[in-house]
């Protein structure tokens, strides 16, 4: 039988080996992380200056409209009466959601009761 012997400071620079790689490894998972954060971050300051440009276009418009005439303030009435008949349909409220999920789980547990029933009573062949 053959063992290995280790002296104090193999065991240390082992040691120290195990920390630095575990130090580098997470350095450099942290540092990947950091980077999808900023990409994530940068796109949405991109996507609010968007937004942000083009509803102030629309109200200097609105505004300017207003000096010259009503039609860009009917325009951004019919966006926003659109935004409100869109909402619904693309918006589920969580109370309606739980609502949902609970019916049709109440029609699966009734679903299943009714199989377990026909299963105890047995399938009657004529």
């Amino acid at each position: 039988m053959s063992s290995v012997q280790l002296e104090f400071w193999h065991l240390i620079l082992l040691l120290i080996a195990f920390l630095g790689f575990a130090f580098g490894a997470g350095k450099l998972l942290l540092g990947q992380i950091d980077k999808r954060l900023d990409a994530r971050f940068d796109g949405m300051e991109k996507a609010r200056k968007e937004s942000t440009e083009h509803w102030d276009a629309k109200f200097k418009a609105v505004l300017e409209d207003q000096k010259n005439g009503t039609e860009a303030w009917r325009s951004l009435e019919r966006d926003f009466l659109k935004f409100r008949g869109d909402l619904p349909l693309e918006y589920v409220r969580r109370e309606d959601f739980i609502r949902n999920q609970s019916v049709i789980e109440a029609k699966l547990d009734a679903l299943a009761l009714h199989l377990q029933n026909l299963q105890l009573k047995g399938v009657k062949h004529d």
